[in-house]
């Protein structure tokens, strides 16, 4: 009998692979760890990530205080989230990475900055919302330039899906942000379909937001800048 996909309570489809009936948003690349990244997971590893554990976190026991917590699926080498987080001292980051160069480079960035409100999970962001994100417990999620997957038949591997959007939706507390951004136009499209029509998601803009001031501009995205390419926003609200 052939898999079939899963779904959750509402009906809505996730994505799934044949082993776990999971379609992978992400390929895990084998990236050189610099010495500097193998230092940083060395010696603050332990103390700033945390391992995957079918188990729900304690917000106010993992940061060693009570303060409003967002979510990052995906953080690339994390310059963006160490420096959103240094720039929001009040508030406290999750980020999620598969990839171990990633996480040493914000790891690495983590001390450099001497940043106190990031913890890092490395693992699959599906599962780790699945078995670690309390519902209605987030007061952001930020999904950065994710893979486009811009081959039409690898476009099924998006993350931002309509069964993916409606189960992150379960665990954004009343009142929570979604901020999506990206530099491929054809999947700005889509979010903004996919999102829209979400139910408990209002758009905060009509149609794409100005980039809200917390998020900086990476030196990747001022290149594509100066080359005419373009970069949207999405930043919605749970109703």
């Amino acid at each position: 009998m052939p898999d079939q996909p899963q779904t959750d309570k509402a009906g809505k489809t996730l994505f799934y692979d044949p082993e776990s009936r999971r379609i992978r948003s992400f390929v895990t690349r084998a990236g050189r760890v610099s010495s500097g990244q193998e230092r940083a997971i060395q010696e603050l590893g332990p103390v700033f990530c945390v391992p995957y554990a079918k188990q729900q976190l304690d917000y106010t026991a993992l940061f060693s205080r009570q303060a409003d917590t967002i979510l990052e699926i995906g953080f690339g080498m994390g310059e963006t989230t160490a420096a959103i987080a240094e720039s929001l001292p009040h508030l406290d980051f999750i980020g999620v990475e598969v990839h171990t160069p990633g996480v040493g480079a914000l790891l690495k960035l983590i001390g450099e900055k001497q940043l106190k409100n990031i913890r890092i999970i490395q693992h699959d962001a599906v599962e780790v919302l699945e078995n670690m994100i309390p519902d209605s417990s987030l007061a952001g999620v930020h999904v950065f330039f994710p893979d486009p997957w811009h081959k039409a038949k690898h476009q099924k591997r998006r993350l931002i899906q309509s069964g993916f959007v409606h189960f992150l939706c379960s665990k954004l507390r009343q009142g929570a942000y979604l901020h999506c951004a990206t530099d491929w136009e054809n999947y700005a499209e889509q979010m903004l379909e996919v999102l829209s029509a979400e139910p408990m998601l209002e758009n905060t803009a009509e149609g794409y937001a100005p980039r809200p001031d917390y998020r900086p501009v990476t030196k990747f995205e001022k290149r594509g800048l100066r080359l005419g390419h373009g970069v949207w926003d999405l930043v919605f609200r749970k109703k």
